[in-house]
């Protein structure tokens, strides 16, 4: 072999020698390349990396730890449960989030914002979870649960009359806070005890002193609210603009309330409730006809709830329809007799029907607890009843005639018990407030709200042959009202969401079909310009939530 020759095999050697070096390197990264593919190929965000930023950007480690809690830990489900209040969502097959962090401090709020947003997740804020589409605790996508149950401090201050109460806060501890400083102050919020103050002002709320004082929004001061930056801010550094927002448009579509600052308002030492329980029968129907217009020009101290079902007529297949009025007067019962006497003689209230008692133990008797039950239980968030049903709502402006209500206690009695119709009666104060005061727009006009339920407490399951029938009936029924009710739009209460209204937000005309129906036109359209300043990116966002939109609206 020469030289030339042995020097060609020396230089073939090594182009080989490259091109298996290159081949194995090429090998190595594909197959890398490849790999991370099929881990990276989920888009799920990491949840070490999420608990990692939560930790890392924590002063107390220990501390954080504590209140992080995975699909790993023992006490992940029973927390996650403790608080979806619609038995409906509480099963095995509901999405759960990825992570629940239940923080103590609004530092760790702003750290749990922050990784959000820095690890792609969605969020989602639960105080109460009385949210009837259960929107606070599951998703359809990877998502933290910042539950804020942890943060409830109350600070009553009597002689300013105000109330300071963190995010986390339910009702009745805010009743029961109230009522252990006085008997002459309360807060005009509604029936059931373990509803979340956040959530109820958030939409608005409503409650037995609305007629004389107006929904729970119209009583808020002051606020802490925590922006998409993890800002700070109160109702002078926000501004009206957001101010306005929250206290009743839905106040996770803009960031994260912390606290509320509330306007006490007075109530008498002694008030007085009673209960009418008639049958068709026994001419329910005729009271109920009359009810319409009276009980909303009546003396404002006075409230009147109807509900109505059917029941079964002893052992037989037949079913009757009855009626319930339960009402609570500002005053005695000396007042009150004189008083039904004269506008509504037809209810036929007696003094041996009539129970006198503070303010905060007719909170109980409505919010579903028995007559001798101890105001204690309110600060225990324990529920009478947990919901397990499907709502509608509507508002009614012009009273529902003979022929109708014949059309309604029909249908009714051809259901099988698990409806329940609730009237809630307006005027008095609404009637003096704008439309436009907060977001809530339901004010000057109606005459009670209308709310439609049918519940699956006998069934396992929403989708069960029974319940299915239960839901086809309460969408029939809703459309066979729907020529009694407030039209363009057909209004409905956004704390009772209800996602069969429609979820898509696209445009403005797609988002309008349920948005306006929640906060009517002019209302609504401010929200979303609100919304694009406050929180451009959708950052907080759930199905319903006030929309941002990718290109300019011509009509907005």
């Amino acid at each position: 072999m020469n030289n030339s020759t042995h020097h060609h095999q020396l230089i073939t050697s090594y182009l080989l020698l490259i091109i298996l070096v290159v081949v194995a390197l090429s090998f190595s990264v594909s197959f890398g390349a490849l790999l991370s593919s099929i881990i990276d190929d989920d888009p799920t965000p990491n949840s070490a990396d999420f608990i990692t930023c939560l930790q890392s950007n924590s002063n107390n480690v220990t501390s954080i730890s504590e209140l992080i809690f995975t699909p790993s830990n023992a006490s992940f489900l029973p927390i996650w449960g403790a608080r979806v209040n619609n038995l409906r969502f509480n099963h095995s097959g509901t999405p759960k989030p990825s992570i629940i962090v239940t923080p103590i401090h609004e530092t760790q709020v702003r750290t749990v914002l922050l990784c959000t947003k820095e690890h792609g997740y969605e969020l989602r804020i639960r105080s109460g979870g009385h949210d009837f589409e259960a929107l606070s605790s599951t998703a359809d996508v990877p998502f933290v649960m910042l539950d804020l149950n942890r943060m409830r401090d109350i600070d009553v201050d009597v002689a300013n009359r105000t109330a300071f109460i963190q995010t986390g806060a339910v009702l009745g501890e805010l009743y029961y806070a109230i009522t252990n400083k006085t008997d002459t102050l309360y807060f005009p919020a509604g029936l059931c005890p373990t509803v979340g103050v956040t959530g109820f002002l958030s939409g608005g709320g409503y409650g037995n002193l609305l007629r004389k004082y107006g929904t729970g929004a119209d009583n808020v001061l002051d606020v802490r609210f925590m922006d998409v930056n993890g800002n700070i801010l109160d109702r002078k550094s926000m501004g009206e603009d957001l101010f306005w927002a929250i206290r009743g448009g839905g106040a996770s579509s803009f960031g994260i309330v912390l606290s509320w600052k509330l306007r006490l308002v007075a109530v008498p030492e002694i008030v007085t409730v009673f209960l009418v329980n008639k049958t068709l029968e026994e001419g329910g129907s005729e009271i109920f006809y009359k009810y319409q217009t009276v009980v909303p020009n009546i003396d404002r101290n006075l409230q009147i709830r109807a509900q109505i079902r059917s029941e079964s007529i002893g052992n037989s297949t037949d079913r009757r329809v009855r009626f319930l009025f339960d009402g609570v007067y500002l005053g005695t019962t000396d007042t009150l007799l004189p008083l039904l006497e004269k506008n509504f003689p037809e209810l036929n209230v007696t003094r041996e029907i009539c129970e006198e008692g503070r303010m905060v133990q007719s909170t109980l008797l409505f919010g579903g607890y028995a007559r001798n039950t101890s105001t204690e239980l309110l600060a225990s968030r324990t529920p009478a009843f947990r919901l397990n049903s499907k709502s509608k709502s509507d508002y009614v402006r012009t009273p529902i005639p003979r022929s109708g209500l014949k059309q309604i206690w029909k249908m009714v009695s051809e259901n099988d018990g698990s409806e329940l119709l609730i009237m809630y009666p307006f005027g008095g104060r609404m009637n003096d407030l704008s439309d436009t005061a907060i977001p809530y727009p339901h004010r000057a006009g109606v005459l009670y709200q209308f709310h439609q339920l049918v519940n699956f407490n006998s069934e396992t399951s929403d989708t069960t042959p029974t319940a299915l029938r239960r839901i086809n009936w309460m969408i029939r029924f809703h459309n066979k009202i729907e020529r009694y009710v407030s039209k363009n739009p057909r209004e409905a209460y956004s704390n009772y969401n209800d996602l069969d209204l429609g979820v898509g937000s696209a445009t403005y005309e797609e988002a309008s079909v349920w948005g306006e129906r929640y906060w009517k036109r002019s209302n609504f359209k401010k929200l979303i310009r609100i919304k694009a300043i406050v929180d451009p990116e959708n950052f907080f966002r759930h199905p319903q939530s006030i929309p941002v939109f990718s290109r300019y609206q011509s009509d907005m």
